[in-house]
């Protein structure tokens, strides 16, 4: 496993190559990784996700969320693999054979391209979401029931974890076992703005209820001193400060 100095990961949601890989040389020393999503991605591709990772020196995650036919997703991560990024990741609303199949991809790119494997993780509501959003897609029940079962499916279907909000955390970890990941956006430190977050909590809040990783972003990359700001957050995590599920911080 690959140790981490510290459960967060900062997200750099830009477009800007040079903005991304300027941000990833200051905080890649005080976070425990960098988080790339679609923003990113679509802009810039394989070779942004390289460039960035060469920068930040930290471990990657790829925040794509792929949500297709198993065959396609299949694909994608083992395409994705072999950037050697610490945790990718699916919708579990793709159901359980899309992602046997993606967990089934990273188990055989990581072997065929001695790459390590990537944690699998999968999406179970977005933390933009709250029950009134939720119905609005046909899920009736409560975003908390709904994730619990997404979770449930996830597990069954060789995930190694999910993404859920940390007001999920809980709950989850004591459905889920100590094994299981959970990996919590929707993490804003005390006087942040909530942006586009509906369910969040402080960090020390969702490690407290039992998630493994914090995906921080703007309260970190918009701040006039960013490794200020991240070593703040950090600081003001539990101490010793391991997550409930694990005893070290690691992939």
């Amino acid at each position: 496993m690959t140790p981490l100095r510290n459960p967060v990961f900062c997200a750099l949601d830009t477009t800007d190559l040079n903005k991304a890989t300027r941000m990833a040389a200051r905080i890649g020393d005080t976070v425990g990784g960098i988080k790339l999503g679609l923003e990113f991605f679509t802009a810039q591709g394989r070779k942004g996700v390289e460039q960035v990772g060469k920068a930040g020196d930290a471990p990657l995650f790829l925040d794509l969320k792929f949500h297709d036919i198993p065959n396609t997703v299949a694909g994608a991560i083992r395409a994705a693999t072999q950037l050697k990024p610490a945790i990718v990741n699916v919708h579990a609303a793709g159901g359980r054979v899309m992602m046997e199949a993606a967990a089934r991809a990273a188990t055989e790119a990581a072997e065929e391209f001695l790459v390590p494997r990537p944690l699998v993780l999968a999406v179970t509501v977005l933390t933009s979401m709250d029950d009134e959003d939720l119905a609005g897609t046909g899920v009736t029940r409560p975003v908390s029931d709904q994730v619990r079962a997404l979770a449930e499916l996830a597990q069954n279907s060789g995930m190694d974890g999910v993404v859920c909000s940390p007001h999920e955390a809980s709950v989850l970890r004591a459905d889920r076992g100590s094994a299981f990941r959970l990996l919590c956006p929707g993490v804003r430190p005390h006087g942040s703005a909530p942006d586009d977050q509906k369910r969040i909590m402080t960090p020390a809040e969702a490690l407290e209820a039992g998630a493994d990783y914090l995906v921080i972003g703007r309260p970190i990359t918009a701040h006039q001193d960013p490794e200020g700001a991240a070593q703040s957050i950090i600081a003001d995590l539990p101490k010793p400060a391991a997550p409930a599920g694990n005893t070290e911080y690691d992939i």
